[in-house]
Order: structure tokens, then C-alpha cells, then sequence
């Protein structure tokens, strides 16, 4: 069958991905193809953070990404093959300025393959063993499931409508997303974006590296990176430094790494910044983690010992349940609280944060 693949490298680490016809991956266009050329050197394309509130902003950071939208006449333009051509193409573009050459080795390989093996059409419970993951507050839905050296993961961006099966090894060296059949690209695309940011984090854990579900600005060379609990403000706050710190730049919005490289601690931009499309292939040597805290006053604090690593523990992107990963982890996690300077950021959504922030980690006013 025929298949074409294309290996990205992500904070360091190979990573190769694998389509089986009917799936393509989507070509860009010129425009995309001139943006990727700048964000593959760590160029900067101005796009802003986009908080809940802000949700207006999507639309132009599409725009800035070259996105373009379908539309009615467009679509009954097109013949069937053509169709059915568009339906199949998964957009990687932002994987694009991490591309690599597609040779020698990489750390895991994921393929997309279909149809969904008949071991799996009940699902991924099919696999039978223990539960291990359920994400299922709110759609879209994901249980996972453990049996051996095997996990499957299901995924659901609606109840009980089921987008595909992920399997993995739990050595991380290979994994198999199986779409169902009718999931068009758009949704295949997201569900295969979240398997390989688990393929990730099982594969990188021995190599002092995690994924920090942060927000980071970069001034004057060094990286701030800014977490809290859901919803604390991690994008308004790194909003509020572009707005008024002059020099500072978005390195990503949302799951960047933190990885130690010759003992040195830097932060990655990476493919995955959730709902702000700042995919910048670029690092920076970490000058301080702040935890996010909504307060009526403005107040910073430095953290140290117990209280600095449960504030990054707790900000951690992992698989909690495996008792492998985390024996991993953990030592990073420790290294990274002991020798990043860390913080706690007690604030409002406002300029008078960003100075008492500004002023805490550069000892000076801003």
C-alpha cells in the first residue's frame, strides 16, 4: 500500500510520522510555505496569545498562519475525486518548521492507517486490561486502556461518537492511529495531534525533558514561562507582557518543553500551542517559572524546596498513571525546580502584574 512519511524534529528529538493511502498530508501553499520558512528560523509573525475572552483573535492568527477557509462554492467546484482527495489530506503545517530531513533514526514513528483492525472495532476497551485514562468532563472525550506492553486510546469529540483508535507500545518506539471510517481530516487531525504529543511524553522522559502546559515570553534572550490551573490567565498575562514590555516576544501559548541540555535548563517552541498558532522552532535559556494565581492585589513570591516543585509538578503535561514515565520524570522535574528560579505571581489581568512581575525576576523596574 502506498504510503509517504515525513520526520519532524521537536526540542531535539526525531520524530517520525507515517500516512497510508488513502492519507496525504496536505501540500501548502506559497503563502504557507513563506511563513514556515520564517518560523522554521524562529521568526516571529506577531501572533498574539488568545485567552478565553479573546476568542476574536483566532480567526486573524489563521490568517497569519495562511489558513484558508472552505467555502459552499469552492466545495461544489471541486469533482468527487477531488472530494474525496480534500477529506484525506491532514494539515501538519504546524509541524512544518520542524521538519528534518527523513532519514536515519528517530525516537518513535507514529502511522495512520485504516481501516480500524477488527481487534479494535468494539474500541479501544477491546483491548481488555485496566483502565488507565479517562478524560471525559467535557467533549472531546478520551479513555485510555493498558494490557501488557500495549495501550489503546479512543477518542470522542462528541458522546458516543467515536473519531479512532490510537495503539502504542509501551516502549514508545511505535504507535498506530486507525481513524474511523467517515472522520473527516479536520477531526483526524486533532485526534492525531494529541497521540503524538502522548507518543512524545512516553519517548522523552529518559532524556530530561517534559512538556510544561505553559505560556512563554522570551526578553532579552531568556524564556518566562507562566502556568496555573485552567483558566488562572497564563495567555492574558503573556498578552499583557507583549502589550508592555518592549522587546519581549511569544514563544508559545501552550505546551512548550522544558528540556536540560548540558545542564543547561532551555525552553523549545513546539508544534502543540493550543488555541494560539505559534509554532516557532526556536529555544532560549529559562530565566524563571512563575505560577499564576488570581488575587485582588498584585504580589510576587519566590518559591524554593517543596513549594517550588509542587508548583511545577502540578503544570506537568505526563501520563500520571505510569509508574515508568514518572520514575523519569521526576528526578527532571526535581532538577527543574532546584535550579530554575521559581515563582509565585499573585495578580489581577492588568499592567500593574506584568511590573510587579517584570520587577521581581529582573530586580529592576520595568
Amino acid at each position: 500500500m502506498k504510503s509517504e512519511s515525513r520526520t519532524y524534529c521537536i526540542a531535539g528529538h526525531r520524530v517520525r510520522v507515517v500516512l497510508q493511502a488513502p492519507w496525504t498530508f496536505k501540500s501548502l501553499t506559497q503563502e504557507q510555505e513563506e511563513i514556515v520558512a520564517i518560523l522554521r528560523e524562529g521568526g516571529d509573525l506577531g501572533v498574539l496569545p488568545v485567552p478565553a475572552d479573546r476568542l476574536d483573535q483566532l480567526a486573524p492568527n489563521a490568517q497569519l498562519m495562511g489558513k484558508q477557509r472552505m467555502t459552499r462554492d469552492l466545495w461544489e467546484s471541486w469533482s468527487d475525486a477531488e472530494r474525496d482527495a480534500f477529506r484525506h489530506a491532514l494539515d501538519f503545517v504546524q509541524f512544518a518548521p520542524f521538519e528534518t530531513e527523513d532519514t536515519g533514526e528517530a525516537l518513535f514513528t507514529l502511522e495512520v492507517k485504516g481501516p480500524v483492525p477488527e481487534e479494535f472495532r468494539a474500541g479501544a476497551a477491546a483491548l481488555g486490561g485496566e483502565r488507565v485514562v479517562s478524560v471525559d468532563a467535557t467533549p472531546p472525550f478520551l479513555y485510555g486502556y493498558r494490557n501488557g506492553d500495549r495501550i489503546a486510546y479512543e477518542f470522542f469529540p462528541e458522546e458516543n461518537v467515536s473519531a479512532g483508535v490510537f495503539v502504542m507500545g509501551t516502549d514508545a518506539k511505535a504507535g498506530v492511529y486507525y481513524p474511523r471510517e467517515g472522520i473527516g481530516s479536520r477531526t483526524t487531525m486533532m485526534q492525531l495531534n494529541t497521540s503524538l504529543m502522548i507518543l512524545f511524553t512516553f519517548a522523552t522522559a529518559p532524556f530530561h525533558t517534559i512538556l510544561l502546559h505553559s505560556s512563554v515570553i522570551r526578553y532579552e534572550g531568556k524564556g518566562q514561562l507562566f502556568f496555573g490551573v485552567s483558566g488562572t490567565g497564563k495567555s492574558t498575562h503573556s498578552r499583557l507582557w507583549l502589550e508592555n514590555v518592549p522587546g519581549c516576544d511569544l514563544m508559545n501559548d501552550d505546551n512548550p518543553v522544558i528540556r536540560f541540555v548540558d545542564g543547561e535548563a532551555r525552553v523549545f517552541g513546539t508544534p502543540w500551542s493550543g488555541k494560539t498558532l505559534c509554532y516557532r522552532n526556536i529555544s532560549a535559556p529559562i530565566r524563571a517559572l512563575v505560577r499564576l494565581e488570581q488575587a485582588p492585589e498584585n504580589r510576587i513570591e519566590r518559591l524554593a524546596g517543596l513549594h517550588a516543585y509542587a508548583s511545577v509538578v502540578a503544570a506537568v503535561s505526563t501520563i500520571r498513571w505510569s509508574r515508568e514515565i514518572m520514575d523519569f520524570l521526576v528526578p527532571t522535574i526535581e532538577k527543574a525546580a532546584m535550579e530554575i528560579p521559581c515563582y509565585k505571581l499573585s495578580c489581577r489581568p492588568d499592567r500593574e502584574a506584568v511590573e510587579v512581575c517584570f520587577r521581581g525576576l529582573m530586580n529592576k523596574n520595568l
